[in-house]
């Protein structure tokens, strides 16, 4: 009970000194917890929403997926003749039965031709008006379609896009444009995560979506009183033989819940990881904290020790510190989480993806996590500092405060890291040469992990030539200011190293991220200018295929020299050594393909596998398969006939544009699959004639305006549109690495604020002797200029490292340019200095407050 007296006095004592620390632990809780609120609510959403729009049990035909989903490689859906309605409707156990027909791979346009596409990523879903989608909307202006001059809108895209009655929609689909102007609007009665969806009357839709009366892409079947979804699937099965897909409303519902669940898995755990990265910071904090404090306290505990108390109860007086420490910024953690889970989704909502608050979603777990998570690493954190306290002895009461210099520990310190780091190095040595790249990716892995912490435990040591360097270099030109912010910041070693290493770790990892990145574009950008020999590249941002139609308006463009068509289409291979690959890509185009991109040949003409029944492999696929020169290759097309193909060129494999790819022509593949099942292209490229290059581009646009789902792009727009993509991501890993850095900043300022409480006497003698107000802000401000500038110095190193190494892996894909982003990196550096003018500003001002007379009366 003393123990604990003690450390409730000595934390409220010291509540000021503990907020910092309070405030990372807290911020860490607050992500994992509000990263468990947030997918737990999105799944809340998703399976509400799926449970109110399947009905008792769908029918679809085999080639539609487990969800339901429509997209197919021709454009079309998958899809049931009339007969299969009748025959559900005469399975026992069936109340009532409609075909529904509807279709994602459509683009939706206003009159001016723009866009209605969702902005998030969302499907845009064009169907047929029916019963069962009437029950989760609610028409609330017009009326639903009755004719094919009618369109009904979802109310959130109307109001997203301005959209009202009597306005006039373009449906563009694989079978071509259909105008309708709108009817009626309706509103979800269910949490919309973002889909555009579109109504038009069931004959309209067939004819629009796949060309053809009498046809559905799904049978919405509804039970029977007292029969079960179970038992009405059976009947249905049994009636239809077999034939088609039959799901009950849960199976359907689990099968659109599993198709989201893996990008939510994805983000989940990568917010996960960056929490564990600010917890990583955190932990220096808190241990700066304690040590700093312990050795504060070094003659208050050593009376302790004077009177009695045991090094145990001092250990256990320091660690029950950290307990309330971790109890009070976990507990402020976990309802931070659950105010960051809701401004997630207001900023979701902000970009398309609707989420109600009413589905907030706060699992008994995800509190109980972050209490515990926020607890014990705190309490660990706080063992090395509380193990130091419990080592003073009762002498250290009649010794001025301060723990004196451990140089056993520094031995041991410096040999341990030396190890670590070597290891670390000898570690990413090995992953730079390695020959396959996911042998080389384990050892980068191990090579990062020891090399971090090598940089950790060797920071102390580092610190006192880094900081003189430094300290020449910058702190030198503000004379004897600059030299006592120097031997302020060289005077305890390991409380330098430490706040260093807070910064080191988020810095490295931006480092090393910018260098991959950087890395990327500098080689897919020297790929294009080495092979790519067309002038235009047409394609959809959102992956949907070209349609006819819009590939007809690009050979109809004037001052084109070639237009080449590229699709991809589904085979099961047989090779030659008796292996049978199922559900295998091969890459059909048209023979100017073999100009448009000059791709590296091993063996062979490439412009021969566009010849008749012939095609290519990459070197690999040869490799593993016994494949040769004039070798035939069995190729099952998929919904054609099976043809006998001949090897006719070899490809490299040390390639990154269409790496792995297997060619053959379109004509071969015409004549093997039927025209109505020829899968549509993926990408048209396109080259101008001779000095029309301007015109013709301008000319592709003009005749690209009516389909805005494709955009056109010349060479420089292309690698524009890479380095846009890659500096997304990274920018979007950036702002989640911030809030390790924001931790880190915390560390410096709790470092500063305690380290002028320490010096208190110290700072009200140099104010006695001279010191201006003005100049003791300067020495703190330039104290924490160069330990941020060290902290950046090694991560930027180690980060640079790391990616250089990574580089050499990548470069076994094809990607062979190592290119570090030198304004990035100087940038950064130049950040960090002021991170630290940043976070000096107030311990420096409440230094300069300090009442001079009481400072020199200070204990």
């Amino acid at each position: 009970m003393t123990v604990m007296k003690t450390s409730m006095r000595n934390f409220f004592a010291h509540k000021g000194r503990m907020a910092l620390s309070a405030i990372a632990v807290m911020l860490s809780v607050a992500f994992v917890c509000g990263t468990l609120v947030f997918t737990d609510t999105m799944s809340t959403t998703f399976d509400k929403l799926f449970a109110a729009t399947s009905s008792d049990v769908t029918v679809s035909a085999k080639g539609a997926s487990d969800s339901g989903e429509t997209t197919s490689d021709n454009g079309r859906p998958p899809v049931m003749p009339a007969s299969v309605l009748t025959k559900v409707r005469a399975a026992q156990g069936v109340k009532s039965a409609e075909g529904t027909v509807f279709s994602t791979s459509v683009t939706v346009v206003d009159a001016d031709k723009d866009n209605l596409s969702p902005s998030s990523g969302a499907p845009t879903i064009v169907g047929s008006w029916n019963a069962n989608d009437a029950r989760t909307m609610k028409i609330t202006s017009g009326t639903a379609p009755r004719n094919s001059g009618q369109v009904m809108v979802d109310a959130d895209t109307a109001d997203k896009h301005h959209l009202k009655l009597g306005d006039d929609i373009g449906v563009i689909s694989a079978v071509g444009t259909h105008h309708a102007k709108i009817s009626g609007i309706a509103d979800f009665q269910v949490t919309n995560p973002g889909a555009a969806i579109f109504y038009l009357d069931t004959k309209t839709a067939q004819q629009t979506l796949v060309g053809q009366p009498g046809v559905y892409t799904n049978v919405n079947v509804t039970a029977a009183a007292g029969v079960t979804d179970a038992q009405l699937k059976t009947h249905v099965a049994a009636e239809l033989g077999g034939a088609y897909k039959v799901q009950t409303a849960q199976e359907t519902a689990d099968a659109n819940q599993k198709d989201v669940e893996g990008f939510m898995n994805v983000m989940k755990y990568a917010m996960l990881g960056f929490a564990g990265i600010a917890f990583l910071v955190g932990i220096f904090l808190i241990i700066n904290t304690f040590s700093m404090l312990v050795a504060q306290r070094t003659r208050e505990i050593g009376l302790m020790r004077a009177v009695g108390s045991s090094r145990g109860q001092v250990n256990r007086s320091v660690l029950a510190e950290a307990l309330l420490l971790g109890v009070f910024g976990s507990v402020l953690g976990v309802g931070a989480g659950v105010g960051l889970a809701v401004g997630l989704m207001k900023l979701m909502g902000s970009m398309g993806m609707h989420l109600s608050t009413s589905d907030l979603t706060v699992a008994w777990t995800t509190p109980v996590v972050g209490l515990l998570l926020g607890v014990v690493v705190t309490v660990l954190a706080a063992w090395l500092p509380a193990r130091r306290a419990g080592k003073v002895s009762p002498m250290a009461a009649l010794r001025d405060a301060g723990a004196p210099a451990d140089a056993r520990a520094g031995v041991v310190r410096g040999v341990l890291g030396g190890l670590l780091t070597a290891g670390g190095g000898y570690a990413l040595y090995l992953a730079a040469s390695a020959d396959k790249a996911k042998e080389g990716s384990s050892w980068l892995g191990l090579g990062v992990v020891l090399s971090l912490i090598g940089f950790v435990v060797i920071g102390p040591l580092l610190a006192g030539g880094v900081v003189r360097v430094l300290g020449a270099v910058v702190l030198r030109v503000f004379g004897p200011v600059g030299r006592m912010a120097e031997r302020n910041a060289l005077r305890n070693p390991r409380r330098t190293g430490a706040t260093g290493a807070a910064l080191m770790i988020g810095l490295a990892l931006v480092a090393c991220l910018s260098v991959v990145g950087s890395s990327m574009v500098a080689s897919a950008t020297d790929q294009l200018d080495k092979t790519v020999g067309t002038d235009f590249i047409i394609q959809s941002d959102n992956g949907q295929l070209v349609t006819p139609a819009a590939v007809k308006a690009v050979k109809d463009t004037p001052g084109l020299s070639r237009v080449t068509e590229y699709k991809i289409a589904e085979a099961d291979y047989t090779t030659p050594d008796g292996k049978t690959l199922k559900d295998t890509d091969i890459t059909a185009a048209d023979p100017t393909y073999a100009t448009d991109l000059r791709t590296k040949t091993v063996a062979g003409n490439l412009a021969d596998a566009y010849k008749p029944d012939s095609m290519s492999v990459h070197e690999k696929f040869a490799k593993a398969h016994g494949v040769h020169l004039g070798s035939k290759i069995k190729v099952a097309f998929k919904d054609g006939a099976t043809a006998n193909l001949t090897v006719r060129a070899i490809t490299s494999s040390d390639v990154v544009i269409d790496a792995g790819s297997k060619y053959t022509s379109i004509a071969t593949l015409a004549k093997y699959v039927p025209a109505d099942k020829m899968p549509l292209d993926q990408l048209v490229f396109a080259s101008a004639k001779e000095g029309q290059t301007d015109a013709a581009y301008k000319s592709l646009k003009s005749a690209l305006h009516g389909y805005p789902q494709y955009t056109v792009r010349d060479q420089t727009d292309y690698k524009q549109a890479l380095k846009d993509q890659i500096g997304q991501l990274l920018n979007m890993i950036y702002g989640l690495l911030a809030l390790a850095i924001i931790v880190a900043i915390l560390g410096v300022v709790n470092t500063l604020a305690l380290s002028v409480v320490e010096r208190t006497r110290e700072i009200g003698l140099m104010r006695a002797i001279g010191l201006s107000r003005r100049q003791l802000r300067r020495m703190i401000r330039m104290e924490s200029v160069v330990i941020a500038l060290f902290g950046a110095l090694l991560g930027l190193g180690l980060g640079m490292g790391w990616g250089a190494t990574a580089q050499k892996l990548l470069a076994l894909e094809g990607l062979k340019v190592l290119d570090i982003p030198w304004p990035t990196i100087i940038a950064v550096f130049i950040g960090s200095a002021f991170v630290g003018l940043f976070a000096a500003l107030i311990p420096a001002f409440r230094a300069g407050r300090m009442n001079v007379l009481n400072a020199i009366a200070t204990e």
